[in-house]
C-alpha cells in the first residue's frame, strides 16, 4: 500500500509543474536570469528651495526677501516677493518691513513649497510693533515674549529680520516681548548654529551694551 500511495504523488506534482509554465506561457511571462532593469527610484531633495512665488515690477512696492522656513530639522531660506518698499532705514520703513516679513513667516508654505519638505512654526496670531517709551530705536517689541515662543518659530524670526530694513540693515536683530511685560531687549543673529539647530534660540539672546 505504501508504494502505490508515493508513485500516486510523482503524477500529481508533475502535473501541476506542467499547469505552471502554461500559465506562465499564457501570460507571455518568461522566466530569465537577468535581473529587469525597472529605471532608478523616483527621488526628491529636500529643502530644496522653490523659485520667488510672483515676480517683483518697478514700482509696484514688493521686493525679494529670504524667508527662513523650517526644513530638515534645521533652517533654509526660500525667497519670496514681498509687498513693502524696504528701502531706508527710518521707523516708519523699519516697522512696515518687519510687520511684511512676519506676515511671510505666519502664512502655511505654499504646497510647492512643502512638497520641498518646508514649514513655518510662527504662530497666526504674533504680531510686532515698533519700540516702546524709553527703548532704542531699533527695538521691535512682539504681543508674546520671545523667550516664550517654539525656539524654531524664534530663529525663524531673527534670521528672516537680520539684515534687512526690520533691522535696520544690522546684523542682529533687537527683539522684546509687549510694552511693560519683564523681558528686556535682545539682539539675536542668525547665526550657522542658530539655522542649524534653531533649538539655540533659547540662549542666543545677548543683552543691549
Amino acid at each position: 500500500m505504501t508504494a502505490v500511495h508515493r508513485g500516486a504523488r510523482v503524477p500529481r506534482a508533475a502535473t501541476a509543474a506542467a499547469l505552471a509554465v502554461l500559465v506562465l506561457g499564457g501570460c507571455g511571462i518568461r522566466s530569465t536570469p537577468v535581473p529587469v532593469d525597472a529605471g532608478e527610484a523616483p527621488s526628491r531633495v529636500p529643502c530644496s528651495a522653490p523659485g520667488a512665488e510672483g515676480e517683483p515690477h518697478p514700482g509696484d512696492g514688493t521686493v525679494q526677501a529670504d524667508v527662513y522656513l523650517v526644513c530638515g530639522g534645521g533652517l533654509a531660506s526660500v525667497e519670496r516677493s514681498v509687498p513693502v518698499d524696504g528701502s531706508g532705514t527710518g521707523a516708519r520703513v523699519r516697522l512696515a518691513t518687519a510687520r511684511a516679513l512676519l506676515d511671510e513667516l505666519r502664512r502655511t508654505p505654499s504646497r510647492t513649497e512643502r512638497d520641498a519638505g518646508f514649514s513655518t512654526s510662527v504662530p497666526k496670531g504674533l504680531e510686532v510693533a515698533g519700540p516702546g517709551a524709553g527703548d532704542p530705536a531699533e527695538v521691535l517689541r512682539l504681543n508674546r515674549d520671545p523667550g516664550g515662543l517654539p525656539p524654531f518659530a524664534l530663529a525663524q524670526i531673527a534670521c528672516t529680520f537680520a539684515g534687512t530694513a526690520a533691522a535696520g540693515q544690522q546684523a542682529s536683530v533687537v527683539l522684546a516681548g509687549p510694552e511693560g511685560g519683564d523681558g528686556r531687549p535682545l539682539a539675536y543673529s542668525c547665526t550657522s548654529e542658530l539655522r542649524g539647530s534653531p533649538e539655540a534660540a533659547r540662549t542666543a539672546g545677548v543683552p543691549l551694551p
